[in-house]
């Protein structure tokens, strides 16, 4: 659902005047200005007092805010489940009982004006995806480019080139921003992108500024849920201690997660966290040298069992394809890790259980869930 003039909705409670507007001036009162009951567009407090208004009618209506994401919340009717995920003026809701989603999207309907998006699907997203691919080629004239079997060659090594032509910067900026927009849905070609964006390299093979590059990636069961590829903001002293910023990186990301997933109801012991490096592990385990680090907690989340360290052999480590350029083989099976596949068509039957205790689902859906 997207609410018309979101903004509009907000009640603001500090004192803001405006001039009157160019052609609607008040013939008796030219000189006077108007106070603002309500938010309006360009106005600072606007994306605040729209939320807090938002909100306001969800927590009386018997939502629960997450304890961690506040742009989430949910309703429980019984056994029953109805969860609403907002941002800024979208919202996405569904739950799992049919008459429950109705009725909320209803409830909205009758507070705000909105308009029904309809519902969400993995493979338009994903056919959407392919064309914008295509006119992301169309639009910079590479159509016809040779096609590659990786995102880019092992030993490629940029540098500065003083002596180079310029390039075009509007261009150039606009071909990585659309990358960039690619990587939502294959986080495959993120290293190649950031490296055009800006250098980037290990700490042996970058020639200017010998600063680490370190990824990390979170995975729910089999899904990929979130992944990161950062240039260190200075350069580390060893491969050990820019392993053990990786590993504080990803750690408080699964923290973030454990915390979310809370308040859908799921538990969980111990998570893994894989890193390749026994010296970082041990680094995070030792109590003796925890005294160099103690700004990172990494250690104490292990000893409270919020986390697991778990040594991964560098074949199985997931996030190289998030810090280095990989040959074929490596590159192709890393990916198939990451269950990144090509769109399927279109399914030509759905399973329609009762729709008293679950909502339609479709192939596609039993196909992210296995």
């Amino acid at each position: 659902m997207d609410v018309k003039s979101a903004f509009l909705n907000g009640h603001i409670e500090e004192e803001v005047f405006v001039r009157q507007p160019l052609g609607f001036e008040s013939a008796n009162f030219p000189n006077r200005v108007y106070k603002l009951r309500k938010a309006l567009y360009d106005l600072k407090q606007a994306p605040r007092v729209w939320y807090a208004r938002f909100k306001s009618f969800l927590l009386k209506s018997g939502f629960v805010m997450g304890s961690v994401d506040k742009t989430l919340f949910l309703l429980s009717r019984g056994g029953d489940t109805l969860i609403v995920q907002i941002y800024v003026d979208d919202i996405i809701f569904g739950g799992s009982f049919h008459t429950l989603v109705s009725c909320f999207a209803e409830q909205m309907s009758r507070e705000f004006e909105m308009s029904v998006m309809g519902e969400l699907s993995s493979l338009g997203y994903r056919s959407s995806k392919a064309l914008r691919t295509r006119d992301i080629l169309k639009k910079f004239d590479m159509c016809d480019s040779k096609p590659m079997t990786t995102p880019m060659s092992t030993n490629t090594a940029l540098d500065a080139d003083e002596d180079g032509e310029a390039v075009d910067q509007k261009e150039f900026r606009g071909m990585i921003g659309s990358l960039l927009y690619l990587t939502a849905t294959k986080p495959d070609i993120q290293f190649a992108v950031c490296l055009c964006a800006r250098y980037q390299a290990d700490q042996v093979g970058c020639r200017i500024d010998h600063k680490s590059t370190f990824g990390t990636c979170q995975l729910l069961g089999t899904s990929l849920v979130s992944w990161s590829s950062h240039k260190q903001a200075s350069a580390s002293l060893s491969t050990t201690e820019a392993k053990y910023i990786a590993t504080a990186s990803c750690c408080s990301q699964l923290l973030w997660m454990k915390a979310t997933l809370r308040d859908f109801g799921l538990k969980f012991g111990r998570i893994p966290l894989l890193v390749d490096s026994t010296s970082a592990i041990s680094v995070a385990k030792n109590p003796f040298l925890h005294s160099r680090t103690k700004h990172i907690d990494v250690r104490d989340h292990y000893e409270k069992g919020d986390i697991d360290l778990v040594h991964v052999v560098t074949q199985n480590q997931l996030v190289d394809i998030f810090t280095k350029p990989l040959e074929f083989s490596a590159f192709v099976r890393l990916r198939d890790m990451m269950i990144i596949v090509r769109p399927r068509p279109k399914p030509r039957w759905s399973y329609k259980p009762n729709p008293r205790r679950s909502p339609v689902y479709s192939r596609d859906w039993f196909r992210l869930l296995e």
